[in-house]
C-alpha cells in the first residue's frame, strides 16, 4: 500500500512502530499532490513547507519520547490533514473559495484546529468548496473547479466536494468538512468516503466562516469509520468561545467501536423517505441492499414516521439564507479581502465590492435571506419556518423513543455530470435526505454501501439522536464490517 493511501489509524500504527516518518509520509502526500491535483483541483493551496516543517518537527518529538510509556495520542504527531477552506489556520489563506476574500489571510487559528494539533494533526492544504459553503456540486467555487475522482467529467459534490475529492482521490490521509444541510453526507456519498455530521453544538463553530450559525458543523471525512471516530475524539468539546458547545466530557469515539455488532440493534426506516420521487434506481438498489445487510447482521428494521419530513426543504431555504444575509453582511470591502477599484463612495464601495466578489448562488440567498427577514415578512416566513423546524426536531426524538438508527439514501442520485443541474431547484434537492436530521441538530453519517452499474460510489445515511455521535459511529462501523 502507497503512505497515501492510508487512513489516520493505519498512518498511526506506521507511525508508532517506526515503519516510516511523518516526513516521508507527508511528503508522499505532496508528490500525490503534484501528481494529481491538477487533474482532479481537490485542493486550492497546499502548505509545503509549514507541512514539511511540522512532520519534522514530530518526528524529533517522536524520537524523544520513551516508546515504552507513549500515550496512544502521541502517535498521531505528524499525520497531515485536508482543511476546508473555510476553517481558519493561522497563517494560511481563508478565501471560502470566494473572490471576495482575495489576500486574506488567518491571523489566528480555529478552535477545531487548536485541537488538532494539539493532537498532532498537521493542516497541510486548502481544499475547494462551494463559495461560502452554498451548493451541492462545488460548481459554484469562485476558484476552480473539482472533479470527482471516480469520474472526472462529474462532480464530487458539495459544499464540502475538495474534501471529499482530496479524501477519494487518496490526495490526503483525512479532511475536515462542514455540514450545514449536507455538505459533509453528500459528497461523502458521491466520493466513496465516510462523512459525520456530528450534533449541533458536538463540535465548536469558532473560526468556521459562518453560514448558518443555527445549522453549521465542522466534522470528518475519512477513509473509514475508525478514522472518523480518531478524527471526531480530536475535534470535540466545549470550547468558551462557542456557547453552542456543552461543557460535557467528550466519550472515547474510538473505544466505542470495540464489538460493534448490529446484532439487537432496532432500525428505523422512515416511511417517507422511501416514498419520494426522484430516487434514482441504482441508489435505491444499493440502499435495499444494505437494508437487507443490516437485517442478515442481526439488526431488528423497524417502519417510523417522519410526518413534517416534506416541509424540510422550504423550511430550509428560509432559514439558512436569513442567517447567511446576517452573517455575510460583515464582508463589506472594508476591513479585508476585495475591495471595488470603481468605488467613489462608501455607499459603492459596499455594494460594488460585494456584487463583484460574491457569486451568483451567493447573491442570491443573500437576497432571499433578507426578504424573508424584512419588516413585514418576518412573522410569514421565518417566523413560521422556526415553528415547523420545531415539529421537524419533534418527529426525530418520537422515532428515536423507538429505534437506535435511522437508514436512509444519503443522496437521491450519484454524482452527476457538470451542467446537469442548471436550475438552483433542481439542484436544492441534493439535499433532500440530509436536511431534516441537519434542522433537529441530530448526528448522522454517511457510509460507503457499494458502487452503481457506471462504477459510481453510493452511500447510505445512519441518523442517531443528539450527542449519540458514540452509538452512531459504533452502528456505522458494524455496517462498514458487513461490505467487506
Amino acid at each position: 500500500m502507497k503512505l497515501y493511501e492510508l487512513g489516520i489509524a493505519e498512518a498511526q500504527e506506521g507511525l508508532a512502530k517506526g515503519d516510516f516518518s511523518s516526513a516521508e509520509l507527508t511528503q508522499a502526500i505532496i508528490d500525490r499532490y503534484h501528481a494529481e491535483n491538477e487533474k482532479i483541483g481537490a485542493y486550492l493551496t497546499f502548505d509545503e513547507e509549514g507541512a514539511l516543517a511540522a512532520a519534522r518537527a514530530a518526528d524529533e518529538r517522536r524520537r524523544s519520547f520513551d516508546h515504552s510509556t507513549i500515550r496512544p495520542v502521541d502517535h498521531f504527531f505528524g499525520v497531515p490533514i485536508a482543511i476546508k477552506d473555510l476553517i481558519n489556520v493561522k497563517g494560511q489563506p481563508c478565501t471560502c473559495a470566494s473572490k471576495i476574500l482575495a489576500g486574506y489571510v488567518s491571523p489566528y487559528d480555529a478552535t477545531v484546529i487548536r485541537n488538532l494539533k494539539a493532537n498532532g494533526f498537521i493542516p497541510a492544504g486548502r481544499v475547494n468548496m462551494d463559495e461560502f459553503a452554498m451548493g451541492s456540486s462545488t460548481e459554484n467555487s469562485g476558484l476552480g473547479v473539482t472533479r470527482n475522482p471516480y469520474d472526472l467529467a462529474r462532480v464530487p459534490g458539495g459544499s464540502s466536494g475538495g474534501s471529499a475529492a482530496a479524501v477519494g482521490g487518496n490526495l490526503c490521509i483525512a479532511a475536515l468538512g462542514t455540514d450545514t444541510g449536507g455538505s459533509i453526507r453528500q459528497p461523502a456519498s458521491f466520493c466513496n468516503c465516510v462523512g459525520v455530521k456530528p450534533s449541533y453544538g458536538r463540535v465548536s463553530r469558532y473560526g468556521v466562516t459562518a453560514f448558518a450559525s443555527s445549522l453549521d458543523q465542522v466534522g470528518p471525512m475519512t477513509k473509514s469509520v475508525t478514522d472518523a471516530a480518531i478524527l471526531l475524539k480530536a475535534l470535540a468539546g466545549h470550547d468558551e468561545m462557542d456557547g453552542t458547545t456543552p461543557p460535557e466530557p467528550v466519550p472515547d469515539y474510538v473505544a466505542a467501536l470495540d464489538g460493534a455488532t448490529l446484532k439487537g440493534v432496532r432500525i428505523g426506516l422512515p416511511k417517507e423517505y422511501f416514498a419520494v420521487t426522484g430516487l434514482d434506481p441504482e441508489v435505491k438498489r444499493l440502499t435495499d441492499a444494505a437494508i437487507r445487510a443490516c437485517e442478515a447482521a442481526g439488526a431488528e428494521l423497524v417502519e417510523v414516521s417522519l410526518p413534517h419530513t416534506e416541509y424540510a426543504m422550504a423550511v430550509y431555504y428560509i432559514i439558512a439564507p436569513a442567517e447567511a444575509s446576517a452573517n455575510l453582511a460583515r464582508f463589506d470591502g472594508v476591513r479585508y479581502g476585495h475591495r471595488s477599484a470603481a468605488a467613489k463612495d462608501v455607499y459603492s464601495l459596499y455594494t460594488k465590492s460585494r456584487a463583484e466578489g460574491f457569486g451568483p448562488e451567493v447573491k442570491r440567498r443573500i437576497i432571499m435571506g433578507t426578504y424573508v427577514l424584512s419588516s413585514g415578512y418576518y412573522d410569514a416566513y421565518y417566523g413560521k419556518a422556526q415553528k415547523v423546524r420545531t415539529l421537524i426536531k419533534r418527529d426525530f426524538d418520537a422515532a428515536f423513543a423507538q429505534v437506535d438508527a435511522l437508514l436512509t439514501p444519503c443522496a437521491p442520485t450519484p454524482a452527476f455530470p457538470f451542467g446537469a443541474h442548471q436550475d438552483p431547484l433542481t439542484m436544492y434537492l441534493n439535499d433532500l435526505y440530509t436536511i431534516p436530521s441537519a434542522l433537529a441538530g441530530v448526528c448522522a453519517a454517511s457510509v460507503p454501501a457499494g458502487f452503481t452499474n457506471e462504477r459510481l460510489p453510493v452511500g447510505v445515511q445512519f441518523i442517531c439522536g443528539g450527542f449519540e455521535e458514540a452509538k452512531l459511529l459504533r452502528i456505522s462501523k458494524a455496517f462498514e464490517e458487513t461490505q467487506k
